[in-house]
């Protein structure tokens, strides 16, 4: 199989690239190991509701973030949902801010984003090396794949092992920038609730130094049609969580969140995520990393390059791709 440019990673910056590269005339193949596209722009189904359980909102800084977010809100995609949230207090903490969801959950989004584009997903690319004119990555299954230029969009340890595999060794300043990456991580339950939620409007509080750092009733949200809770732990709560079984970390979670529940009210159901590498804690400084001294293009990209936020991971994506333009 033969592509001008292999993307890993169907996340928000590995289809954005995608997107662009492919105006070019350029035909691109994107890679995932997940189930379905998106990434930490995570939906899931929990029983007859829906629980967006990875990024919960979104915010706008930069003009070209604020172009794409009103071809959106044109088209029906996203939605404002709130000015701030309250921090479960009697007080008040929104700053007027516009956060931003996407109707029928965050993954819709990237659903959208991916059409019309050659993406394989449940494919974990193992290992790569240099051919050439290019690159030719293998995936586990041992199929091979060979591309003009390669872009690795997913968590930056995740991409470090596919070079570590080939190996492909990268220029010494490249490696350490690289490995000075860090992520922190994350617990996510998502619970089905029978009864009253008592969240303030517009259905969420937000409690950055709180073990429990945020809770949204789905419901509320506009995405669910049954009360599904996203119950998010801070990163120290997280790491402490981390190595139990999912009953006892839903036992600890429960304790906190009993307070936002009348005293008939029951979860019902239950499930539990962890994001290993929920948000970049220790980030590179440019939009995207171009590896040097490489017999062909090799990038790095992600909201690792360019901000823990769904924006910087737009931004990266766009940049990169942007690049990759003038390289294939």
């Amino acid at each position: 199989m033969n592509t001008d440019v292999l993307i890993v990673g169907a996340g928000l910056s590995g289809l954005l690239a995608a997107r662009e590269v492919s105006k070019a005339g350029k035909r691109v193949l994107i890679l995932d190991k997940g189930k379905s596209v998106g990434g930490r722009m995570a939906t899931r189904r929990i029983g007859s509701g829906t629980a967006d359980h990875g990024a919960q909102f979104f915010t706008v800084r930069s003009p070209q973030f604020r172009t794409l977010l009103d071809e959106w809100l044109k088209a029906g995609i996203a939605f404002e949902w709130s000015r701030g949230w309250s921090d479960g207090s009697l007080v008040s903490t929104r700053d007027g801010n516009p956060r931003y969801a996407i109707n029928g959950g965050m993954n819709a989004l990237m659903k959208h984003l991916a059409v019309g584009l050659d993406v394989r997903v449940n494919v974990r690319a193992t290992s790569m090396h240099a051919v050439e004119g290019g690159w030719e990555i293998r995936d586990e299954a041992g199929v091979k794949v060979s591309a003009k230029a390669v872009l690795l969009t997913a968590p930056v340890p995740q991409s470090l092992a596919i070079l570590d595999g080939g190996p492909v060794a990268l220029a010494p300043k490249d490696r350490e920038a690289l490995d000075q990456i860090d992520y922190l991580p994350c617990i996510t339950a998502m619970a089905r609730v029978e009864g009253r939620v008592n969240l303030p409007a517009p259905g969420a509080i937000q409690r950055l130094h709180a073990p429990i750092q945020w809770i949204a009733d789905n419901r509320q949200k506009g995405i669910s049609q049954t009360t599904i809770l996203t119950i998010q732990a801070n990163a120290g709560y997280s790491h402490q969580l981390w190595g139990r079984s999912d009953e006892e970390i839903m036992r600890s979670l429960r304790v906190d969140l009993m307070p936002f529940l009348d005293e008939k009210s029951q979860i019902v159901e239950w499930e539990i995520k962890r994001w290993r590498y929920s948000q970049p804690n220790i980030t590179y400084p440019e939009r995207f990393l171009l590896a040097e001294g490489q017999p062909a293009p090799l990038m790095f990209a992600g909201d690792a390059f360019a901000g823990p936020r769904v924006e910087g991971a737009i931004l990266s994506g766009l940049a990169a791709g942007e690049k990759l333009k003038d390289l294939v």
